[in-house]
C-alpha cells in the first residue's frame, strides 16, 4: 500500500529528535534531506497501526521504495516495524576529521546510507565527551560505539548533524552495525545486531545474499494526536510527552512543519 495525500500523520516518541527528514503525504513519501530515513517511515506506517492495519506499508523516499513490516505488541500503544534501509557504503573521509585526534589504530568507518556517517570504535561510550568531538564535524552523523554487553550486541551514543546528541538514530545503528561487524566487536557472520542507544535499542539484520543491504527493526510508539492550522499554530489533543512530536496533520498538501 501507498500513503497518499490527505492521510493523517501522528508523532512517534524517538527520545530525542533529529532533522534529516519530515513526512509529507504530500509528496507521497518524505521531506529527506539526507535522502534515507527512519524514524519518517514509521510515523508514517503508524497512524494504520493504531487503527488496526497491520498489513505491509511502502513509502515512497528520493531514495526509492522502503518497505514497513508492522507487528503488534502486548502495548496497544505500540507497534514494532521492520524497515528495509537499502545498502551500506563506504564514504571518502569528511572534511576537517583530522581535527578530531583519532589515533590510527582506533577502528573507524565513513560509511552512507544516503546520509553520511562517521563511526569510531571506543573502549567506553560513556567516557567519550560527544558533543565536543561532534561539534567538530557538525556535518556527518557521529557515532561512537563500544562492543556489548551480550554476544553480538554494541552500545552506541551519536551525535546527529542539525541536532547535536539525541538518544536514538536508525540510521546511525545501521552503520554502527555494519562497522562493528566489519571490525570483529562481533561475530562477522552474524545475521542480527543489537544495538543499544540512550533512547532503547534496535535490531540491524543483515542478508548473506545482499552484503551490505540491512534492515531495521524497533518499536515505534504513539505519543499525540497534533492538528496544525497554518497561521494558528498547534493544538494537542491527547498524549503525554506530546511536546516532542514532530509530525503533523496538515490541513493541505503544502503544509509541512
Amino acid at each position: 500500500q501507498v500513503l497518499t495525500a490527505g492521510q493523517d500523520l501522528e508523532p512517534v516518541d524517538r527520545r530525542g529528535l533529529g532533522g534529516d527528514q519530515l513526512p509529507d503525504p504530500g509528496r507521497l513519501g518524505v521531506v529527506d534531506v539526507g535522502r534515507q530515513l527512519d524514524r519518517g517511515e514509521r510515523q508514517l506506517a503508524g497512524p494504520r497501526a493504531r487503527r488496526g492495519d497491520l498489513s505491509d506499508q511502502r513509502i515512497l523516499t528520493d531514495s526509492g521504495d522502503r518497505l514497513v513490516v508492522l507487528e503488534a505488541t502486548a502495548d496497544p500503544a505500540t507497534i514494532t516495524a521492520s524497515v528495509e534501509m537499502g545498502s551500506v557504503s563506504a564514504l571518502d573521509e569528511p572534511t576537517g576529521w583530522s581535527a578530531l585526534g583519532c589515533h590510527p589504530d582506533r577502528p573507524v568507518a565513513h560509511l552512507s546510507l544516503g546520509n553520511p556517517h562517521s563511526v569510531v570504535g571506543v573502549d567506553e561510550v560513556a567516557a567519550v565527551d560527544l558533543l565536543q568531538l561532534g561539534s567538530q564535524v557538525p556535518h556527518v552523523n557521529l557515532e561512537i560505539v563500544e562492543p556489548g554487553p551480550e554476544t553480538n550486541s554494541i552500545t552506541m551514543r551519536v551525535h546527529e548533524r542539525g541536532a547535536g546528541i539525541t538518544e536514538a538514530c536508525g540510521t546511525g545503528a545501521c552503520a554502527a552495525a555494519y562497522a562493528a561487524r566489519s571490525w570483529g566487536l562481533v561475530t562477522r557472520s552474524a545475521t542480527d545486531v543489537v544495538v543499544h542507544m540512550d533512547g532503547g535499542s534496535a535490531t540491524v539484520s543483515f542478508d548473506e545474499n545482499a552484503p551490505g543491504r540491512v534492515v531495521l527493526t524497533g518499536p515505534a510508539t504513539y505519543v499525540a494526536t497534533i492538528h496544525v492550522d497554518v497561521g494558528v499554530g498547534v493544538g494537542v489533543d491527547a498524549g503525554a510527552g506530546a511536546g516532542a512530536g514532530d509530525a503533523v496533520r496538515p490541513n493541505a498538501a503544502e503544509e509541512v512543519v
